[in-house]
């Protein structure tokens, strides 16, 4: 129960009117005052119902304070107190209070007695510490002085190691700062790592993109190509027009007008043809007769001559007219039906070129489609890329962070053990010395190890023979500053002695003071003379290679020249192989011998 609970069920036992609408809680405060919680407690452990005046008391009370009469204060009460004489007969009840009390007097003075020896006995044992105090006066002053000593020594590490801890802490924090997570719309700072920036954006703009993408490919690539296509045949076959290649429905109505195309050409050809053969013929006979005329009125006596010659002409033009009429039945029918073919040539390249265009333009957007799905995988990849490499660095924080962890530990742990070895009775300093390391310093053993240099386990060490060693050490740590000493001294005079050869080095290498002297004249000379030696070693060595790569390709084509090749190898290295080989082929000679 709370002390402001007790409060509250202490109002209600003087039956205070307003007690069951008070709570416990209210009061607790009351009871943090130290100087107000003892009369609380009081309050509430000895307050009861006899201790409040009832209501007609209280009027009473009221209604004689206010005729006027005299009202008793504390002396004139305890004067008519005085003046009131016992009755003569005693109650029981009080008889046994005062034997009770009586009682308690004689145990309250036994107490007294007990409660005087041990005080007596605690003055005497303080005069005896009094006593150890002052004896003790001085070490307490020596124990003192070291321990301020200590205890400035530990302020300063404990400084030291509370600054450096300071900093772990704040390296910490802002490390953890790095990689808290922001919250969502929060612009207190900026994002350090890419996982912490919002791709909320930059994912609508891709959605947003993407459903461009897929509106503009539906309206150029399904509906919309279909309507570009439609009515054009998609036929990418040459129109035969012999009658046998216009089966389909679809192309009937083309192959028909093709036709009626070709055999107008045909007709009018023909009758071109004709019109032309008849003016030429009319043309030439006019011609003709026009120099015969003039012939035949010059030399009108060489008439003979002249029917000779016309009849000569008449075969001549019966040769001819038989000539023109193969022609007309064999070449020139074939060649105007091939020229009538080519009539379609044009409105086939038509065709093609229409479709042709139609499909260059679907490929441009199919190529502008392609470099934006491009543009989008690269932005993906890029970010994925991103957040691969930061998920490699983290993982190498993370590791290193590990690893750090892993070292604390086990510095703790050094730590522990060295504190724990170091709080070893052992190790205290007792009241009397001892001559052999205790076997349980292992510290001593170590450091008498270190020293001694000696990994056999020896029976007792003793503080003497490490008090030596350390006196050893010291003196050869002096032999040793005085070495470095000397060799300082020596290494000086050396550097003295280089800077001069130095010197004599430079004052060589520049003669007039400026120009710096790489080499001399002879060196020159040699260093030519090696460079054309090398150039022409390099060129047999060309040469040379020329040869092999020429001898290998004779070898790789003829293998009587491989043959020979191996032999001539055993020959040098190994001449009992070569003499196996030789036997055999005279063995395989004599068995197959040649046919004649």
């Amino acid at each position: 129960m709370s002390c402001g609970d007790r409060f509250v069920q202490t109002l209600g036992k003087v039956a205070y009117p307003k007690a069951s609408k008070l709570e416990g809680e209210d009061f607790d405060w009351l009871f943090e005052n130290m100087h107000v919680k003892s009369f609380l407690d009081w309050f509430c452990v000895t307050l009861t119902e006899r201790n409040v005046v009832s209501e007609e008391k209280l009027q009473a009370f009221n209604d004689l304070k206010e005729s006027g009469k005299a009202v008793l204060d504390e002396k004139a009460l305890e004067e008519v107190t005085k003046t009131c004489k016992p009755s003569g007969s005693k109650d029981p009840m009080e008889e046994m209070a005062i034997e009770k009390l009586e009682e308690e007097l004689h145990a309250l003075q036994a107490l007294r007695n007990l409660h005087i020896q041990r005080r007596n006995k605690l003055q005497m044992m303080a005069s005896a510490n009094v006593h150890s105090c002052l004896k003790f006066k001085g070490t307490e002053d020596e124990e003192a002085k070291s321990l301020k000593e200590t205890l400035s020594v530990l302020q300063v590490t404990s400084n030291k190691l509370n600054h450096e801890l300071q900093t772990v802490v704040n390296g910490i924090q802002k490390l953890m700062a790095f990689y808290a997570p922001h919250e969502t719309g929060s612009m207190l700072s900026m994002p350090i790592f890419l996982f912490q920036v919002l791709l909320d954006k930059y994912l609508s703009c891709e959605e947003q993109s993407t459903a461009a993408l897929t509106l503009f490919t539906k309206e150029h690539f399904f509906e919309g190509f279909s309507k570009c296509v439609k009515g054009s045949d998609n036929d990418f076959q040459l129109v035969q027009l012999d009658g046998n290649a216009c089966d389909d429905t679809a192309l009937e109505d083309k192959c028909q007008e093709m036709m009626r195309l070709q055999l107008a050409y045909i007709s009018a050809k023909h009758k071109l043809i004709q019109t032309k053969a008849k003016h030429s013929s009319l043309k030439a006979g006019v011609t003709w007769v026009d120099s015969n005329a003039r012939v035949m009125q010059s030399k009108a006596s060489h008439k003979d001559q002249l029917k000779v010659r016309i009849a000569s002409l008449k075969e001549e033009a019966s040769q001819t007219e038989n000539h023109i009429d193969a022609i007309k039945r064999e070449t020139l029918p074939e060649l105007v039906r091939e020229s009538a073919q080519l009539l379609n040539m044009p409105i086939v390249k038509g065709d093609y070129d229409l479709q042709i265009a139609r499909y260059n333009l679907y490929t441009s957007r199919q190529d502008i489609v392609c470099d934006h799905l491009m543009k989008q995988k690269a932005s993906f990849e890029l970010i994925q890329l991103g957040y691969e490499l930061e998920l490699m660095k983290h993982r190498n924080v993370n590791r290193q962070l590990e690893a750090l962890i892993r070292e604390l530990r086990q510095s703790a742990e050094d730590l522990e053990k060295s504190i724990a070895m170091m709080s070893d009775v052992t190790l205290l300093s007792s009241a009397k010395p001892r001559t052999n390391i205790d076997s349980k310093d292992t510290a001593t053993h170590g450091l008498f190890q270190i020293l001694d240099g000696d990994n056999i386990q020896k029976l007792f060490r003793t503080y003497s023979g490490l008090e030596s060693m350390a006196q050893k050490l010291s003196q050869d740590v002096t032999s040793l500053k005085d070495q470095l000493a000397v060799s300082k001294q020596e290494q000086s005079l050396f550097i003295s002695k280089l800077e001069a050869n130095l010197k004599a080095l430079q004052d060589v290498m520049y003669l007039d003071g400026s120009e710096l002297m790489l080499q001399t004249p002879e060196l020159s000379t040699n260093f030519q003379h090696l460079n054309s030696q090398l150039d022409k070693l390099n060129q047999i060595l060309l040469e040379v290679l020329d040869d092999l790569t020429l001898k290998r390709k004779i070898l790789q084509s003829s293998k009587c020249d491989r043959v020979g090749k191996l032999l001539y190898v055993y020959f040098y290295q190994n001449e009992n192989l070569l003499k196996t080989i030789v036997e055999n082929l005279e063995s395989q000679a004599d068995i197959h011998p040649p046919q004649q």
